[in-house]
Order: C-alpha cells, then sequence, then structure tokens
C-alpha cells in the first residue's frame, strides 16, 4: 500500500466560506485504490504556500503519492501548475495528456486544463482540476499506470504479509 497525500488549493475553502467537497471525494477514491491518505491540507491560491505544501509533503512526510486539487484553470489565481512545476525535479508530461485525452470524450472543456504532474524525490505529484467531479474522472483516468509509476519510483510496498514471510 502506498501512502497518499490530498492537498486543496482553493481560497475560499481555505477561509472556511465554502466545504471542501473535492478533497474529501479523491481521498475516497485512493482509499479504494488501496491508498493510506496520510495527510490532507486546504491551501490558499498562492504559489508559495502550494510549493510549501508540496516540498513539506514528499521531503518531510515522504509521502508517495500527492494529488492536488483546484487551481489549474485559466482565473488569475490559479497557481498550482506553475507551483508543481517549480517543486519538481523531473516532470510527467504523459499523466496530465491522458487526463486531458481523457476529459475530452467527456467535454470539449476538458482542453482548458493546465494540470501538472512531476516527480520531486520519491514522490509523485499529481495536479486535477477542481470540480470533484472533474477530478475523479481524470484521477481515474490515470490511476492504474501510476501505480506501476509508483513501483518504479519506490519499488514495491510492503503489506502485512510481506512482513511475516
Amino acid at each position: 500500500m502506498f501512502t497518499a497525500a490530498v492537498i486543496t488549493v482553493s481560497d475560499r475553502s481555505h477561509r472556511g466560506e465554502r466545504p471542501d467537497e473535492g478533497g474529501p471525494r479523491i481521498q475516497n477514491l485512493l482509499k479504494k485504490k488501496g491508498y493510506e491518505v496520510t495527510h490532507c491540507l486546504i491551501v490558499p491560491d498562492e504559489i508559495h504556500r502550494i510549493t510549501e505544501a508540496l516540498v513539506h509533503a514528499a521531503d518531510t512526510l515522504d509521502i508517495a503519492l500527492i494529488v492536488t486539487t483546484g487551481g489549474t484553470g485559466f482565473a488569475p489565481r490559479d497557481v498550482t501548475p506553475e507551483a508543481t512545476i517549480g517543486a519538481c525535479e523531473k516532470m510527467v508530461p504523459g499523466i496530465p495528456e491522458a487526463m486531458r485525452s481523457a476529459s475530452l470524450q467527456i467535454t470539449n472543456r476538458g482542453m482548458l486544463s493546465r494540470a501538472a504532474a512531476g516527480i520531486r524525490g520519491r514522490s509523485l505529484i499529481i495536479n486535477l482540476p477542481g470540480s470533484p467531479k472533474a477530478a475523479e474522472e481524470n484521477l481515474l483516468a490515470v490511476i492504474d499506470a501510476v501505480d506501476h509509476g509508483l513501483i518504479m519510483l519506490r519499488g514495491r510496498p510492503m503489506n502485512c504479509a510481506d512482513l511475516q514471510a
């Protein structure tokens, strides 16, 4: 079982003006897919706060999969991809390309996503849209391949049966 973090990027949710619906939805999906969600956070749409959260989750918490939701569109304060690019050592363009391709099968607005994905140390960071429905659809489009990528990045996760052997 790999560890995961979900970071919601939203000014209004951070201020408590709107409940975070996307973060919990992504947490539930990750848990159903076998991930141990060990860290959840809501940050405002500020590049330094997003970068700080990504670096902390990767470097200090050593989380395998870090998923953001929100801040990937065209609005002036949408800076999640820029924060992700700044935090990553290697980019993984195939992941957002696959998500955009899957989104285009549902809506032509899928092409408007600026989501990024990359690697920092032994952590994979993936940006998802802010819409809870779109975030779930995007993650479902790539999660099986992400599992294989994490095995290459970190090795197979140990489970209880491995410890007893």
